[in-house]
């Protein structure tokens, strides 16, 4: 092998990548393991007691220098459907957007433009807004530019003015569109830090003004949707002096000091000897606090919580307020102090005018992490002297020494407001608030007039940047809604772990032993190979910080069973030799080189499908693709290389072999082989004709397709009852509350366990409509009372978001058919090859879906949703492999053999490769058999489409996709090879046994 030491180092490097990884895993999972055990009493988990632990040790050491918070960051993470959560997607409307900057037109066609766009985009929702608007625009007010509308003081600075053409103010509008759903995404991504929840992920999907956002083990849907949808809040308030704020805060001190002191002397027993008040005499001793607030100095060092010392001198707050020359405390402690600021004593001590709140972020003293109070002036009436819809326009920018600043105007009500608050607090200190954090905290040097004004501080570029996002949205731009949904609760997810394990850890089994039992020591070395591979998928995962879902495990299982079908076709080309006479290094040296072409080709068309899968799915279609594109890579290297690594050891220096190849089970088993296989494709033309028509003419008789939410939009609800429930009675009781509106009932996994899914308001994605099928399913629940109906997994598909869905899903299906067309094309130098591969792929996607409405008129009822669309991809890929194997094998024959024509060697072809094919076909079968009774009823739409699949995918690549190159070219040859007057010899009738010399 070439190149061996190069790929044995590679290999060492990404093993050991892979392993700190999942070590870290190892490390983050016994860390939480330790929180359930402190936090768990008499059997009974104290989620708060756990998440406080968590909290405690977040910034602590864990594994030498790394914190848990690094830990934690560098794992494998478990996705939504594994852990339980919440999963949203927010679209920012660009309505209001428009409208503001039009000052609120009043203009009839521009209103009315506004209304048809919104309403055409709902049918057509590929289309920007703005492109919409403006094509309405144009058709309502032919002679009326947009510039008339939209050319005022504010749209100066955007560069619209008055003689500015239509097509010039649409750009404005969408630059100005594409800056709000970036500033939406800047907020937005500051709520979710702060939500308070372990690897929160919120990412904008592309070419969309969408936000995909996932908060893991939240248990309050409604406080998420809350948190999401409200506009965020920016002020600019005054700042209390530190020397003002001090004689309160000693006041306050004292009080707790006082309390704490009557407190403990409630718990010294008599008997104790001294008086119970001795061991906390100087326990309300607040003079180092009074000192630290006047004079700007920290506290004694260590006088955190734990200090004993501490505790003598200075009461609560002061052991709290720990920040070196400034008004914070350890960021360990925020929690602790919060409570103390929530105390009766803060309530009637501090004055009404005074909040206290946080910094944005943590400052880091002598490597502590601390968080500031900031003391705000707050007004009589509660309105800040200054609030955020002032802001015209703020950038990131620099200071006369280079450092990063934010420049910010106002319009010219908000200047003199400014100019006013300015004048007010020169020397002092202006806070800068969103959504009650303070982001800065600046001292005024002048009087500023004209609202321009900048604002300096120890910012990197992405902080300005970030700030002045902030303060130029001033609250979100334009309102969100939320398009599509999923809560999934904790006990469906542990359900679904279970389910994912035992899947995957049964079909690895399964595959290790067939390999084992067909192969005898080879199979041994491909087990090993396929272990390896398994913990190079899991550490690529955990680096890339990936969350395992259970797409993603039905993506594992499925590169599991593929990967195996490298070795399959490695191995058999071996023994090919060794049947032929070759010794064994030179067989082993000349199946690799021979089965290479196959496996990558194979592997090229598994990443195209991957590729397109992520680049067009959403949520867990784009985890599935993620999975597999990474399974692709690794089971490349341990099948081609690894593996190699392995038997070259074995056999090294030796003639006689360390190693077999086949068992006494095996050896004459797929053995002269000789079917007429393209004598038979009339059959399966028309056979496969004929169960494509059964199955749409049923489909049109049941009222189209059985599509899921993804693809129809609505809400869903899985239901857990105490007994087994018929769902025929339970739609009856739902279907008048939902006012007769579309509604499927369906046994979910276990006999107690039901999914219900309905139209009712599926076109109204508002929290109201939420709330309003909410209150009608719990109406026609009520009946059952009795069986004690328990909502364990919501779910919300938009229209808009279900008719992207299908979109985009028919676009990955196109462009997968032409990507393998393409490729095809490149790599065997004939159309016929590519057309025949694409036709035979597309008779497999629509045997798939025949083959939905066949199983329904049989009682089995699934849906077509995203993950049907990502097994009818998989399939295709799979299939691929199948034909790209047969078409390298055709290849191969012509290549060594000129004088022989596609007729003569085609059944040949398809003979020599039936031993691989259905060896893999084996594995890859058992495998998802595996997954559909074990996988869990999330997977069962997925793994029986891919069963299906699996079968016609093993029988278009024999039956369809190498016969229609012989009915296309292989015919057109012969005619011109017999008109040219050479001898042609028919094989198609049959399989005549070739010697090694003629076929190579």
């Amino acid at each position: 092998m070439r190149n061996k030491g190069l790929i044995t180092t590679l290999t060492i490097i990404i093993a050991v990548i892979c392993g700190y990884h999942l070590f870290l895993t190892y490390i983050s999972n016994g860390v939480q393991d330790k929180a359930v055990a402190y936090a768990t009493t008499g059997g009974k988990l104290n989620e708060l007691k756990r998440q406080h632990y968590l909290d405690s040790v977040w910034r602590a050491p864990v594994f030498g220098p790394l914190t848990y918070r690094q830990v934690r960051e560098s794992q494998l993470g478990e996705g939504l459907d594994l852990k339980g959560g919440m999963h949203v997607t927010l679209e920012v409307s660009p309505v209001e957007i428009v409208r503001a900057m039009s000052g609120n037109s009043k203009d009839p066609a521009f209103n009315t433009a506004l209304a048809q766009a919104q309403e055409a985009q709902k049918v057509n929702s590929g289309t920007p807004f703005t492109t919409l608007f403006g094509q309405d625009y144009q058709r309502l007010a032919p002679s009326k530019p947009l510039a008339t509308i939209f050319a005022n003081t504010t749209n100066k600075s955007r560069g619209i003015d008055i003689n500015s053409t239509n097509e010039k103010v649409i750009a404005a509008i969408n630059k100005e569109v594409e800056e709000a759903i970036d500033r939406s995404f800047n907020i937005l991504r500051t709520r979710v830090d702060k939500f308070g929840v372990n690897q929160p992920s919120i990412q904008r999907v592309k070419g969309t003004g969408r936000l995909q956002i996932e908060l893991p083990g939240v248990d309050n849907p409604e406080r998420v949707r809350k948190l999401l949808q409200g506009q965020a809040k920016l002020e600019f308030w005054e700042v209390w002096a530190q020397q003002e704020v001090g004689p309160y805060l000693v006041q306050l001190d004292q009080a707790l000091a006082t309390k704490e002191k009557a407190e403990a002397a409630a718990k010294t027993p008599a008997a104790a000897g001294a008086p119970a008040a001795a061991a906390t005499a100087t326990a309300g001793d607040t003079t180092s606090l009074a000192a630290q607030l006047a004079k700007k100095n920290p506290a004694a060092k260590g006088a955190g919580a734990d200090s004993a010392t501490a505790s003598q001198k200075v009461g609560p707050l002061a052991r709290l307020l720990t920040m070196p020359g400034r008004l914070g405390v350890a960021l360990r402690d925020t929690a602790r102090m919060n409570a103390l600021l929530r105390s009766p004593e803060a309530k009637a001590i501090l004055p009404p005018n005074l909040a206290l709140l946080w910094s944005v972020k943590p400052t880091v003293v002598d490597r502590q992490e601390y968080l500031e109070l900031n003391p705000i002036k707050k007004t009589r009436d509660g309105q800040a002297p200054v609030a955020g819809e002032v802001v015209a326009d703020a950038r990131q920018d620099y200071d006369q020494s280079g450092h990063p600043e934010v420049s910010m105007s106002m319009n010219p009500s908000g200047a003199k407001k400014w100019q006013r608050m300015t004048a007010a607090n020169i020397g002092r200190q202006v806070g800068i608030v969103l959504d009650d954090y303070v982001y800065s905290d600046p001292v005024v040097q002048g009087e500023i007039a004209g609202g321009n004004t900048s604002i300096s501080g120890n910012f990197s570029i992405e902080e300005a940047q970030d700030l002045a996002n902030v303060l130029k949205a001033g609250k979100l731009p334009a309102p969100t809604r939320i398009v599509e949904e999923a809560v999934v609760g904790p006990s469906l997810g542990k359900e679904a772990i279970n389910q994912g394990l035992y899947s995957s850890l049964a079909g690895l089994l399964i595959i290790m032993a067939f390999m084992a039992v067909y192969y005898g020591r080879a199979g041994l070395v491909a087990d090993a190979a396929l272990l390896f591979n398994m913990f190079l998928i899991l550490g690529v995962l955990a680096a890339f910080q990936t969350a395992l879902t259970l797409p993603g495990i039905a993506g594992l299982i499925l590169v599991i069973a593929s990967s195996v079908d490298a070795n399959v076709l490695i191995f058999e080309r071996i023994r090919e030799e060794l049947n032929h006479g070759h010794n064994l290094t030179d067989a082993i040296n000349a199946g690799y080189s021979r089965a290479f072409s196959a496996i990558f080709d194979s592997n090229v068309t598994t990443m195209l499908i991957a590729v397109i899968l992520g680049f067009f799915g959403t949520g867990p279609v784009q985890n599935f693709a993620i999975t597999l594109g990474i399974g692709v890579l690794t089971s490349f290297l341990s099948a081609v290389f690894v593996s190699r690594l392995i038997i070259e050891a074995l056999v090294k220096g030796k003639e006689i072999s360390k190693i077999s190849f086949s068992t006494f089970l095996s050896r004459n088993l797929f053995q002269n082989v000789n079917f007429d296989i393209v004598g038979k494709r009339k059959i399966a033309y028309i056979f496969s004709s004929a169960v494509i028509v059964i199955g749409f003419v049923l489909m049109y008789l049941q009222g189209g397709p059985n599509l899921g939410v993804d693809f129809t939009g609505g809400r869903a609800y899985v239901i857990d009852f105490n007994k087994n429930m018929v769902a025929s009675d339970v739609a009856n009781q739902l279907r008048p509350a939902f006012k007769s509106a579309g509604i499927e009932v369906k046994q979910y996994g276990a006999p107690t366990r039901l999914r219900v899914t309905t139209s009712y308001l599926a076109t109204d994605e508002s929290q109201t409509a939420d709330k309003t099928v909410l209150t009608a399913l719990n109406q026609g629940l009520s009946k059952f009372s009795a069986d004690a109906p328990a909502i364990k997994s919501t779910s919300k598909v938009g229209a808009t978001i279900a008719d992207d869905i299908k979109r985009t899903s028919v676009l990955s299906l196109g462009l997968t058919l032409l990507g393998i067309f393409v490729y095809v094309l490149f790599r065997f130098e004939k159309w016929q090859y590519s057309m025949a591969a694409v036709i035979a792929l597309f008779h497999d996607a629509l045997l798939v879906i025949a083959s939905y409405p066949i199983a329904r008129a049989f009682g089995v009822n699934y849906e077509m949703d995203q993950i049907f669309v990502a097994a009818v991809l998989s399939i295709i890929g799979f299939s691929m492999n199948d034909t790209v194997v047969i078409y390298d094998r055709v290849r191969e024959y012509l290549r060594e053999n000129p004088k022989l024509t596609f007729a003569q060697v085609v059944n040949p072809a398809l003979n020599s490769t039936f031993s691989r094919t259905m060896i893999t076909f084996t594995t890859v079968f058992l495998v998802v058999l595996v997954l559909y009774i074990f996988g869990g009823e999330t997977l069962r739409s997925f793994s029986f489409a891919m069963m299906i699949g699996i079968i016609f995918g093993t029988y278009s690549s024999l039956f369809i996709a190498t016969p229609i190159i012989l009915d296309t070219y292989g015919k057109k040859e012969e005619r011109e090879r017999l008109a040219a007057g050479e001898d042609v010899v028919d094989l198609t009738g049959g399989t005549p046994k070739l010697s090694r010399s003629t076929v190579g």
